[in-house]
This record gives structure tokens, C-alpha cells and sequence, in this order.
């Protein structure tokens, strides 16, 4: 695997578009909020750890204990339900279902990261699906709002079967999938 110098990455699930379905149908009826940017579905995805910025060193000190850790994990069953924010700044979807499972995986990987030498932020895993951020007057209030109207919206269940290891290019907001690990079935 080739990867470029420096590049900041993270762990994720990502929900097949049928899982989101619902709460984009969602989105689209509340339409344009000023001071309020959405996030569109193609980058919804469910964040197991954010790694940072690292170099080609440290992804090749993390690819093998990442691969076990989350081949060991198993596939998880998981549905977006409920609505929330992160203070004023971020609106999100709540992820439902095997949530202990899930958690599990998470800490496997930040387990992975560590055993690989990267310093990880220590705090409570909160699984999530960011739908919209604050982007100026009027939608930090607006975002208590918006996960009011949406907090009724469910998607149907899905299991995820892999995580991935993405780089994210702040330049343009692309995502690009490094890796596809499978979480492999117990045997």
C-alpha cells in the first residue's frame, strides 16, 4: 500500500444508502436554514476513532494492529435513530442497535492507534452520523431546533461489515477510503 507524506485520517463505518435514506428524505423536506451548512450523505459515516495527521510511518506502524483489532470485532447491526447536537456547532443522527458491540469496536481501534504509538484524545465514544454544522449568524440556534423536527426520523437496520480507514482532504472535502477492513464473523 502507497501512501502519500501526511494526511489526516479516521476510522469509520459507513452506513449503505438505503441505512440513510430516511434521514436524507428528512434533510431535503427541511431544505435551506441560513447559518447552517448540511453535510451531504455521500460523507455520513460513523466515526469509530479520529487519528489526525500522520505520516507514511506511522499508517505502516498501524495497518497491522488496526487489521486485527477490527477483524476481531465481527459485523455489527446498527440503524440511525434520533437527533441531537454537540453544543451550538454540530448537528447529528444517533446511531441505535448493537451499540455495546460497537463501542467495543470503537475502543479496539483506539486500542490499535495506541499500540501503534499515536497519541489519541481521551473521551467517551459518542457514535454519531454529522449532519450539519453551525456556518454563521442564526445557526447555532437553529440547530437545537433541527434536531427537534428531526428526532422522529428512523432508518431501517443495517450490518456493518467493514470499517475503513479514510483520509480526508480538508483542501477540497473529499474523502478518499485508504483501506477496507473487514469485520470478519466469529468462527
Amino acid at each position: 500500500m502507497d501512501f502519500p507524506n501526511t494526511m489526516r485520517l479516521f476510522v469509520s463505518l459507513e452506513p449503505p444508502p438505503e441505512a440513510l435514506q430516511p434521514v436524507a428524505d428528512a434533510v431535503v423536506e427541511l431544505g435551506r436554514v441560513p447559518g447552517v451548512r448540511w453535510s451531504p450523505p455521500s460523507r455520513w459515516h460513523v466515526t469509530l476513532a479520529f487519528l489526525g495527521d500522520l505520516d507514511d510511518d506511522d499508517v505502516r506502524r498501524l495497518a497491522p494492529p488496526l487489521r486485527s483489532a477490527v477483524a476481531a470485532a465481527g459485523p455489527v447491526r446498527l440503524r440511525l435513530a434520533g437527533t441531537g447536537t454537540f453544543g451550538t456547532s454540530v448537528l447529528w443522527a444517533g446511531v441505535a442497535g448493537d451499540v455495546e458491540r460497537l463501542s467495543s469496536l470503537a475502543a479496539g481501534v483506539a486500542g490499535a492507534a495506541r499500540a501503534a504509538g499515536l497519541g489519541l484524545e481521551e473521551r467517551p465514544y459518542r457514535p454519531h452520523v454529522t449532519l450539519a454544522r453551525a456556518a454563521g449568524r442564526g445557526g447555532a440556534g437553529a440547530l437545537g431546533q433541527l434536531a427537534d423536527q428531526l428526532a422522529g426520523v428512523r432508518g431501517p437496520t443495517w450490518t456493518a461489515v467493514e470499517a475503513r480507514l479514510v483520509r480526508s482532504h480538508t483542501s477540497d472535502g473529499r474523502y478518499e477510503v485508504l483501506e477496507h477492513l473487514p469485520l470478519l464473523p466469529p468462527a
